[in-house]
């Protein structure tokens, strides 16, 4: 018996020993589609900021948790075949390719040898190891070192080594550390201590461990992990030369690769698929435990434990593959076999707790084990509800209801139903909610009672001796069960679930209105997205006590926290380490919650649920900032754009990696706006910003909505154009000013002048009126007259006499009137010069006639300037007829107006001017009604044309005619007036 007890202790050692996880649910695979255009990944990092870099077989990638960002060729890169890469503190990223044609990234810029021929001084044989130390990086062979190449802000240089080699055979070089400035190597000709060697003084020591020939050594900090066939033995190094063993392991299989993480814990990755992982950390001492194997199908190149301890593993052919820190410990440090099926009911009572899945096979779980229990076999029908009670467990299943007993494993199968749902009833009995209505079933005596026919149930809960709430697919119903009758409760609602929080106080689970509250009378209160909900579509619920309760939804467990003021929820997926965010049902024992989803049975610490931080530990990076036409990677600058290109464009990332994709950005930019905006998208982009200073303020929004701890600030300015200073637009107020004084005084000033110059014309008018005069009462014209009078009195003709002195008083005063006016009517003008005509017709003894005519089209109320067509009139006689012998004179005056003009012609038979288009020098009459015309143009704006003709010339008859064409001149409007 003792044998047997060995035997089987050792089969279950063995057995868990290396532990499988084939497919761990929970494990995020990222490839071709998210963006990663490489399955073959090789090197994991991370740096500073939190991104993630992984080297391939197809360039180098940078993950952010929202996007994958590639170099490749197309953007500098030579080779393709990037095995690693190496943050420096700097912002450096040094990239190791496929033996050489070395490269970096400097603002997201690669920097090849060809750009920077430094590069070109690195030249290896084999694919080399790297220390880093600050800036610094340092290379060397893993095979027979013949220098070590020393890279620091974009120089080579290379310190050369002089190791005695005693052997043909290979030697391994594993190690060097920058600070001590020794390199670690041993010869592999046969089993050998280790030796180390001092770069700078190039003395070799000789240190206190053995190595086997066939050995392979993997450093981290100080610890050197021997692999040699299929063990594992971990050193630490206490001083330069002594080391010491802290941790061995015995392996099955061959192993590839050793890593030590970030917690000094153990990762193996085997030549044939999957990694060892080894829980506890070197620090705690003691001989490596048993490893938990995972990932058994895939070839694992290497294994990165982030910052936040979340866990990532580059493949061969498969992609990355990530999973969280808090489901990697629910899951590795609570293993549970078997669990990866889709649970659709469960149940509990002190046996154990009771999984139904999505087909005839149950499960009981106790003792960190899940024990199948298999009703039918390859019977596709689901759980839709289990119900337990000591050693009885009933298990219903969409088209079979089987009743267990846990103590003898009896299987007892019921009448046929197409259940929907299995509910306590009274002791010893349950609900069966089915499509043909509702039956109670006492699962001691096995008799089965008819309560609601004819009604598809869904759900059901007692709430009085003789009365209960039945569910169907639209309402609820309150049912007694002694008469049978129900009565419409709640219209409109599928309730899938209904529990009772207190004393007349229930709530229920619906299908599409959230949660609703409700007591014997009427809805309470109904708890739906608005309140903090994941979705509206609830399935069951679980009672931790009257205020507190939590809901299984498809997006998540949900904890409802009750107040008379307040509804307070808190949201929990597969980020907070559910197997799976679909959720069909919880049970809670203690402080455990045991959750049954899409991907098995998630167990998790109620406590350390709600003790995970509201924010967010990271905040938003700025990868660059496009300003003024220019991407801007170097923040230490102020950021600064001019007006003509204000568009500003902010790149951004959240590398909250917990979150699976799920991120966001709040943001807002003061000095434009105090209003908050969410986006999606990692680019942020303002356009047409006006002159001015501004700062980002941008939160991440990570799953479930949590935020960033603290926002990203980043000031920059739009610098305006001379044009848009406070200084230019000053300066052009200052010259408005001036030039609108200048033109308002210009305005003054030529009103000024046009006074003056008013005042001077009319001075003028005034003198050549004066003159008028002079020239009509000159003294020829007077002596003339009067000689004609005293010959009339010499004849004794008085009555003529009389008669001449009166037409030559009259003329007197009507040149004396006319003199004092600028402006006189047509009619006026005419009468004038008939009184003139007459009286020279008289004085020369009838020598001429005349005729003075206005056309119809002229208004003899239009008016002309005064005395202005007489010196033209007293011309034709003195210098035309006055002379003539053979024929009498002839004077013809016509007012006539053709257009715009008004036209004056005043026409002759005398002798003519002898000279067309002419006057004579000695015409002073004429001179002077120049001199008036002149005056009316600059004075009234009215202009006058003077056309003289010699009628020889013209039309081949004696005389001369005058044209004065006055304008402007339109009907009955003109500008002239007195």
């Amino acid at each position: 018996m003792k044998k047997l007890l060995i035997l089987f202790s050792f089969s279950f050692i063995l057995l868990f020993s290396t532990l499988s996880f084939a497919q761990i649910p929970g494990m995020v695979n990222y490839n071709e589609e998210d963006g990663l255009n490489s399955s073959y990944t090789y090197g994991l990092v991370q740096d500073k900021n939190g991104y993630i870099w992984i080297g391939s077989d197809n360039g180098l990638f940078r993950f952010d948790g929202k996007e994958f960002k590639q170099f490749s060729s197309k953007n500098g890169l030579k080779n393709i075949e990037a095995l690693y890469s190496y943050p420096l503190p700097n912002g450096e990223i040094f990239i190791a390719t496929f033996l050489n044609d070395f490269a970096y990234l400097k603002n997201e810029n690669i920097i090849n040898s060809t750009i920077n021929t430094e590069l070109k001084k690195i030249k290896f044989k084999y694919n080399p190891d790297f220390a880093i130390d600050g800036n610094t990086l340092y290379m060397f062979s893993g095979t027979n070192p013949d220098n070590i190449y020393v890279y620091l802000n974009e120089k080579v240089t290379i310190i050369p080594l002089e190791i005695k080699k005693k052997s043909p055979d290979l030697r391994y070089t594993f190690a060097f550390d920058p600070h001590s400035r020794l390199l670690y190597f041993y010869d592999d000709s046969q089993g050998r201590n280790l030796k180390a060697y001092h770069i700078d003084t190039k003395k070799e020591t000789t240190c206190d461990l053995y190595v086997e020939k066939g050995t392979v050594i993997f450093k981290n900090k100080n610890f050197f992990i021997y692999r040699n066939k299929k063990s594992i033995d971990i050193y630490e190094l206490q001083n330069q030369f002594i080391f010491k063993k802290i941790a061995s392991y015995q392996i099955q299989k061959n192993v590839y690769r050793v890593v030590i993480d970030q917690n000094f814990r153990v990762w193996a990755c085997l030549e044939k698929g999957g990694v060892l992982y080894f829980k506890q950390s070197l620090k705690d001492g003691g001989n490596l435990s048993n490893p938990v194997k995972i990932m058994d199908q895939y070839i694992i190149h290497d294994v990165l434990v982030d910052k936040d301890n979340n866990v990532w593993f580059s493949t061969r052919n498969n992609g990355l593959f990530f999973i969280t820190d808090r489901f990697l410990k629910n899951y590795f440090h609570l293993p549970v076999r078997n669990n990866s099926s889709y649970i659709k009911a469960i149940a509990k009572n002190d046996k154990g707790i009771f999984l139904g899945y999505d087909e005839a096979k149950s499960g009981i779980y106790r003792n960190k084990t899940i024990t199948d229990l298999v009703f039918e076999k390859n019977f596709k029908i689901e759980h839709k509800g289990i119900f337990s009670e000591g050693n009885t467990v009933i298990f219903g299943l969409t088209k079979r209801v089987v009743q267990y007993n846990t103590e003898t494993g009896e299987k007892h199968f019921l009448k046929e139903f197409v259940l929907k749902n299995i509910l306590p009833y009274t002791p010893g009995s349950v609900l069966l909610c089915t499509s043909a209505g509702l039956t109670s079933y006492n699962y001691r005596t096995r008799k089965y009672e008819d309560l609601l026919t004819n009604e598809k149930v869904y759900t059901a809960l007692p709430f009085a001796q003789d009365s209960l709430f039945a569910g169907t697919f639209k309402d609820l119903y309150k049912l007694n069960t002694a008469t049978k009758k129900k009565t419409l409760f709640l219209e409109g609602y599928y309730f899938t679930d209904i529990k009772k929080l207190a004393p007349n106080l229930y709530a229920g689970a619906t299908n599409q209105n959230g949660i609703i509250l409700f007591n014997n009378s009427g809805i309470l209160k109904t708890i739906t997205e608005s309140n903090g909900l994941p979705t509206s579509q609830i399935k069951k619920l679980e009672i931790e006590n009257k205020n507190t309760l939590w809901a299984s939804t498809s997006s998540g467990l949900c904890r409802i926290r009750i107040s008379e003021r307040t509804i307070e929820i808190d949201n929990f997926t597969q980020t907070d380490g559910l197997p799976s965010s679909v959720v069909t049902g919880c049970l809670i024992s203690g402080d455990t919650i045991y959750a049954g989803t899409s991907k098995g049975l998630g167990i998790l610490s109620i406590k350390d649920l709600l003790s995970q931080k509201k924010f967010i530990n990271k905040k938003v990076i700025i990868n660059s900032v496009k300003i003024g036409g220019k991407e801007i990677f170097d923040f230490r600058q102020p950021l600064k754009g001019q007006s003509s290109d204000n568009n500003v464009t902010f790149h951004v990332s959240f590398p909250d990696f917990t979150s699976q994709g799920n991120i966001s950005f709040r943001y807002r930019l003061e000095g434009a706006s105090d209003s908050w905006q969410i986006s999606s998208s990692p680019k942020i982009i303002f356009n047409a910003l006006p002159p001015g200073k501004y700062v980002l303020k941008i939160f991440g929004l990570g799953y479930n909505g949590k935020r960033s701890y603290t926002s990203t600030d980043v000031p920059f300015e739009i610098v305006p154009k001379f044009w848009q200073t406070w200084w230019f637009k000053l300066m052009i107020i200052s010259l408005g000013a001036a030039a609108l004084f200048i033109l308002i005084h210009t305005y003054f000033q030529k009103k000024r002048n046009k006074k003056l110059e008013t005042l001077y014309y009319e001075k003028k008018i005034a003198e050549l009126e004066l003159q008028a005069i002079k020239a009509q009462i000159n003294p020829h014209f007077i002596y003339n007259c009067l000689n004609s009078i005293q010959f009339l009195l010499y004849k004794k003709n008085y009555q003529e006499t009389e008669n001449y002195l009166e037409i030559f008083a009259h003329m007197i005063r009507k040149t004396l009137h006319y003199s004092e006016k600028t402006f006189m009517p047509i009619r006026e003008e005419t009468e004038y010069l008939s009184l003139y005509l007459n009286m020279e017709k008289l004085r020369l003894k009838d020598a001429f006639d005349y005729t003075i005519t206005i056309s119809d089209r002229v208004n003899e109320n239009w008016i002309v300037p005064s005395l202005l067509i007489q010196p033209f009139v007293e011309n034709a006689i003195k210098h035309g007829i006055s002379g003539l012998k053979e024929r009498k004179g002839k004077i013809q005056i016509l007012f006539d107006h053709t257009e715009t003009s008004l036209c004056v012609i005043i026409e002759d038979n005398g002798v003519g001017i002898g000279n067309g288009n002419q006057v004579k020098a000695d015409s002073f009459g004429v001179k002077l009604s120049q001199k008036r015309i002149e005056t009316f143009r600059q004075l009234f704006e009215t202009y006058i044309q003077l056309e003289i003709y010699d009628l020889q010339e013209k039309e081949q008859r004696p005389g001369t005619q005058i044209k004065l064409y006055i304008k402007p001149y339109e009907n009955k409007n003109t500008n002239m007036h007195h």
